[in-house]
């Protein structure tokens, strides 16, 4: 009986060589498995390559809805960030890959899982740990941690000696990854950190900051506990909002990132990102959190969501410290709720106000006209016990300067200065 193997598949450089490596190299038949996650793609082509190549099946599964709803909203109610700057587009991604593969190889009675991450990737720990938490008895497939081929060049030479159709031209050989979420570019001119991306040519679903219009343009979301439920007074889904969002955020520029950053396996690596609507959202979503989250709630908030996008970034989905830190962040989004108006301007985000049934903000108490709630003559008593220490260590300077010890010992170092003279 044939081995049974389900691929990640995504019809592009990578997995186009697998399938026949695969084929070539193992008695086996491939299930080609593609994850619908909103990107671009031509499904029907998609499936029609996967079969022209070899493989025994290929089936699309739309997991769009779950991918916005168990995986970017516990990411943006959190604010995670990798590294100050990365939305996490493509680490979000991975670990609801992984679940929909293990899903397919159950049902396909399949032993094996393969993917095509390179054995210099983040992806291949998100992939490898993924498909290791639901299904340790599942093996995996990485060729690119065994076969011979070296690069991209040599991926096109290996296809066009079988005279299988090559997914890529030479000129837009970007290494690429997209969804609902983002665009993520790597390659070419973008391997010397001291080149400018040639923002021009790389661009998919933004426009260059300077290429957009003259005029300001004005965006208002709703969020119900964290999550973003309406654009414009409109309310949608989850997909409609990211949708519109990345429409109206690409047009003006909005949510590009240059980083340079580090990789899970320890070297540092270049990419350039596009999140027009995870970058609006983003923001909104802290500018609403900013008037309705206490001080030390809000700070110890920020300290879990870098721990969160350090979590998500290295494949740790499946964990329990993954589950706790997204348990404490929902227990935060509980009065999250409110609108949140921005402009935007040639790649800018600026906010431009927000209101919530829940603000913290009281205007009776923060006016420079003193209000009924706040005395101004209880600043003196607060201040005083709020920074004793400060008094207290100041009095200690000031006896040690007068103490009859210090000024002997003065004395002293004056007396055998004079003598040396």
């Amino acid at each position: 009986m044939k081995k049974k193997i389900v691929l990640a598949y995504s019809g592009g450089l990578d997995t186009t060589v697998i399938i026949p490596w695969l084929k070539e190299n193992q008695d086996c038949d491939i299930i080609a498995v593609c994850v619908d996650l909103g990107q671009e793609a031509d499904w029907k082509t998609i499936k029609k390559r996967a079969l022209d190549t070899g493989a025994a099946s290929c089936v699309v599964v739309d997991a769009q809805k779950e991918y916005v709803e168990q995986y970017i909203w516990p990411a943006l109610k959190a604010n995670a960030l990798y590294e100050d700057k990365y939305l996490l587009g493509t680490s979000t991604a991975r670990p609801l890959i992984a679940k929909v593969l293990v899903e397919q190889a159950r049902k396909e009675k399949a032993s094996a899982i393969a993917h095509g991450a390179t054995g210099k990737g983040n992806d291949q720990v998100r992939f490898d740990l993924g498909i290791t938490a639901l299904a340790p008895d599942i093996e995996i497939i990485a060729p690119w941690r065994t076969w011979r081929i070296k690069s991209r060049e040599e991926e096109i030479r290996y296809l066009k000696r079988r005279k299988i159709a090559v997914p890529v031209t030479k000129k837009d050989s970007y290494s690429r990854d997209d969804n609902l979420w983002h665009i993520s570019h790597e390659g070419l001119e973008l391997e010397d950190p001291s080149n400018e991306p040639s923002l021009g040519k790389m661009l998919k679903m933004t426009v260059p900051p300077e290429k957009a219009p003259a005029k300001p343009a004005y965006v208002e979301i709703g969020f119900e506990k964290g999550i973003p439920v309406s654009v414009n007074g409109k309310k949608t889904d989850g997909i409609g909002v990211i949708t519109t969002l990345n429409k109206i955020g690409g047009a003006n520029g909005c949510g590009i990132v240059d980083l340079v950053e580090n990789r899970v396996v320890g070297m540092k690596s270049r990419g350039v990102y596009e999140t027009p609507g995870g970058s609006i959202l983003y923001y909104a979503h802290q500018e609403l959190e900013h008037i309705c989250l206490d001080r030390q709630t809000y700070a110890f908030k920020q300290t879990v969501a870098q721990k969160l996008g350090e979590v998500i970034y290295g494949g740790l989905w499946f964990t329990p410290l993954r589950e706790s830190l997204s348990a404490f962040v929902d227990s935060t989004q509980e009065t999250v709720s409110g609108t949140v108006r921005l402009k935007l301007y040639k790649g800018s985000i600026s906010a431009a106000g927000v209101s919530s049934p829940y603000s913290l903000y009281n205007a009776s108490i923060a006016s420079f006209t003193t209000g009924e709630l706040y005395n101004h003559s209880d600043a003196k008593g607060f201040i005083r016990l709020y920074g004793l220490s400060v008094l207290v260590r100041a009095l200690m300077r000031q006896e040690g300067k007068n103490s009859p010890a210090k000024s002997g010992a003065k004395s002293a170092a004056k007396s055998k200065t004079r003598g040396k003279r």
